[in-house]
């Protein structure tokens, strides 16, 4: 048994199989380990989808109790939340919103809970040609207002994603924060000096908008989860691999056998 033991490794060794194993090995590891990862997200995508659903459909809670589970660091992205206060339209500010029908923006209006204490309201979209807000005066509610929509937390800034042209009011991407700094830059030092607010933004909902915008309801609500997908592609490279080495170990084996 000690010769047989001894005679695979020097048969593999006169074959330069070693390396090519151990590279082997290696690899089918790391390719069935990425496989398995991509099954973990993929469940931990699918709860975050049953959660965001939840949510959704619950009803609204109102504004405090969001803000307190928030200081008590709570998940509360998407939460349905109520808020009432004034909007300021004359402080809006665009969040850049194409789609296939043309050019369009996310309306950013900041509501005044209380002088000082606002909470940035995403109204939803408008087409290009209805940006300036005198196109669409119908929709500058005044007075106080109940706003209905989901809680998002402060984004940052993604890699793909352009710089914000703060000067020229064009966002690319929600710095809330930024937004607040350039609406109300005689007290809103770094971050928020002045005015106070909840540490998230709110999407308000599909609700009906004197003169129809903007159109509310633009949440991002259908997260892509090709997880599974991925998870069989990684698991179909491993068994590739292997019939690669088992093919490559067969043939060098035959021809080392062969000059024997």
């Amino acid at each position: 048994m000690a010769a047989t033991r001894e005679a695979l490794p020097e048969r593999f060794r006169r074959a330069g199989l070693l390396w090519p194993t151990a590279a082997s090995l290696a690899l089918f590891l790391v390719l069935t380990g990425l496989g398995s990862w991509q099954l973990e997200r993929k469940e931990w995508k699918e709860a975050l989808l049953a959660t965001i659903a939840a949510r959704v459909a619950a009803p609204a809670v109102e504004l405090a109790r969001a803000e307190a589970m928030a200081r008590a660091g709570d998940d509360i992205a998407y939460l349905h939340v109520l808020a009432r206060g004034r909007f300021l339209h004359d402080k809006e500010r665009y969040l850049y919103a194409p789609t296939a029908a043309g050019l369009g923006w996310h309306v950013y209006t900041p509501l005044e809970l209380a002088p000082g204490r606002v909470v940035w309201v995403n109204r939803g979209f408008v087409p290009d040609a209805n940006k300036v807000r005198y196109t669409r005066a119908a929709g500058l509610v005044a007075g106080e207002v109940e706003v209905s929509g989901l809680v998002r937390p402060y984004q940052k800034k993604g890699v793909f994603e352009a710089d914000n042209d703060v000067a020229r009011n064009l966002w690319y991407w929600p710095d809330v924060k930024a937004m607040s700094a350039s609406a109300f830059p005689s007290i809103a030092g770094p971050p928020f000096a002045g005015i106070a607010g909840p540490p998230f933004a709110i999407d308000a909902d599909r609700s009906p908008v004197p003169g129809g915008l903007p159109q509310g309801g633009v949440t991002r609500l259908q997260l892509p989860n090709h997880h599974l997908e991925y998870a069989l592609t990684w698991y179909g490279l491993a068994l590739t691999l292997i019939a690669v080495y088992f093919s490559l170990a067969a043939g060098r084996l035959r021809q080392g056998r062969a000059a024997a």
